[in-house]
């Protein structure tokens, strides 16, 4: 009598509807029935779909998967073993689904256009390479999304030739070379900025096919590379008529080359950015002959192991236009260099709309020099020696002229390591203290490190600063111990006032 029982039992279990979970719920809820969308779980995120057919909950899939498939034509059914067991009662039979084909995957009913977006926002994030050559392997769809030329308007190429052999470097340049033949043409005709890095061997036929290929080119940067030739970058700029910007920082290029490209390219040229040579005079030779007017932004980055020595203005000859819509210009050096103001003079002479001034390590520039040029709202100015020799004279007066004529547009100022005495600095930032129209001073970033500044014009000129959030106080010697620092964001500066205030002037 206790086997039937426990049959009845267990049927029992089996009749009694099954009680819904919490993820049967919250499935139901995201996704009701009918509502022509479906989840679908991933690593960290739900998805909601849109599905083409009629929907099934998730009760539905499940009593598909449970349901027997039916055998294939021409084949017969097994037949059931028989079983001494009474047959149960027969049971409704279940409501008909409605037939689905093949499900495509979730990737195909995205469209398009939002597929190329979000490949576009990781694009910006990461490049184009190697995420876009992934995708394109997913399926058809990301395959087109991937294709797309908006996406590969920026791309670095990168030569395998660090820390290999000679003969492997030239082999492997080769290799992404031939690779280059098939992606210039079908995914770079939208290319707008490239980076070439470390090449050796094969920049010239490269050149060739960015010419060929790319002719909505804005920005070109070769760093590290050897073989730049002037037919090649001649040939360049006829073909790339929208190449403005050109940065050939830490790579070998004749000057010849450089002047070449100038003279063709000169006319829409907007930045450019050099590595000093004994070659660079010629280059700047041909600037200063007005051969680009509309330079916004120039650069010559000093190597360690060489002195800039610029050449004198031969007598009777005028100077050029120089440089009417230049913005920045950045002459640094991490040691004391030989530019003076008369070399400054011939640069700026003719740029009244310059905004960044970078002279750091230019012993030789004084205050006087630089109140005789001819830009007026100045907003970056940077004059800190860095590394310097005790032999040279630094000029103790002069840095009021400075800030009387900049204090309104001044945004950040860097005198460290100038050698201007406790008065001169402190009738210097006193500028900041009255600005015309009663507004505060935009200043920002402050740099004193190694002067002699003292605790009350500190203080004075944070308070007149309300938007001070860089003060840096280092190895100042007027200062009391403890204050002798780099003061970043505004909490900080504000700090550092009332130390000012409450500390002991040092004896």
């Amino acid at each position: 009598m206790a086997a039937p029982a426990s049959r009845q039992v267990r049927r029992r279990a089996r009749a009694a509807p099954r009680a819904r979970s919490a993820e049967d719920w919250w499935w139901d809820r995201l996704a009701p029935s009918g509502s022509g969308y479906h989840l679908l779980p991933s690593d960290s995120m739900l998805l909601v779909l849109s599905e083409p057919g009629p929907s099934r909950t998730r009760a539905q899939r499940r009593a598909a998967r449970r349901t027997p498939r039916q055998p294939p034509p021409g084949r017969a059914a097994a037949k059931p073993k028989a079983t001494l067991r009474p047959d149960p009662a027969p049971s409704p039979a279940p409501a008909p689904t409605p037939e689905e084909g093949p499900d495509a995957g979730w990737g195909d009913r995205i469209p398009l256009e939002i597929l190329v977006q979000i490949f576009g926002l990781l694009v910006a994030a990461d490049g184009p390479m190697p995420f876009l050559g992934r995708a394109a392997r997913v399926c058809r769809r990301w395959q087109e999304a991937a294709s797309q030329p908006a996406l590969w308007h920026t791309v670095t190429l990168s030569s395998p030739l660090a820390g290999r052999p000679v003969k492997g470097g030239v082999k492997a340049e080769k290799k992404l070379l031939a690779s280059l033949e098939w992606l210039m043409p079908n995914r770079f005709s939208q290319l707008q900025r490239l980076t070439l890095i470390h090449w050796k061997s094969q920049v010239h036929p490269v050149l060739k096919l960015v010419g060929e290929s790319c002719p909505r080119l804005t920005f070109l940067k070769l760093s590290g590379c050897h073989g730049v030739t002037a037919d090649a970058l001649v040939m360049l700029a006829k073909a790339c008529c929208q190449l403005h910007s050109l940065d050939l920082q830490h790579s070998m290029v004749e000057s010849t080359a450089v002047v070449s490209f100038l003279e063709e390219a000169g006319s829409r040229m907007r930045k450019l950015w050099l590595t000093y040579s004994s070659q660079t005079t010629a280059i700047l030779g041909a600037l200063l002959g007005s051969c680009c007017p509309q330079l916004q932004v120039l650069e010559v980055l000093r190597l360690l192991n060489l002195m800039w020595l610029p050449k004198p203005l031969g007598r009777g000859v005028a100077p050029g236009p120089g440089f009417p819509s230049l913005e920045e210009l950045c002459l640094a050096s991490s040691t004391c260099n030989f530019v003076s103001n008369e070399v400054l003079g011939r640069l700026l002479h003719g740029s009244p709309n310059l905004r960044l001034l970078d002279l750091r390590g230019c012993a030789r520039i004084t205050p006087a020099g630089l109140q005789d040029l001819p830009c007026r709202e100045l907003e970056q100015l940077h004059l800190g020696l860095y590394g310097t020799s005790d032999r040279l004279t630094l000029a103790k007066e002069g840095s009021p002229l400075l800030t009387q004529k900049w204090c309104h547009t001044l945004r950040e100022l860097d005198l460290s390591g100038q050698g201007f005495s406790e008065k001169d600095l402190e009738q210097a930032l006193a500028a900041f203290l009255s600005t015309p129209g009663g507004s505060h001073p935009a200043l920002c970033s402050l740099n004193l490190r190694g002067t002699q500044v003292t605790p009350s014009t500190v203080s004075s000129v944070i308070s007149s600063c309300p938007g001070l959030l860089y003060l840096n106080l280092e190895s100042c010697r007027c200062l009391p111990r403890g204050l002798k620092r780099a003061y970043r964001g505004l909490e900080e500066v504000q700090w550092c006032l009332e130390q000012l205030l409450t500390s002991p002037l040092p004896s």
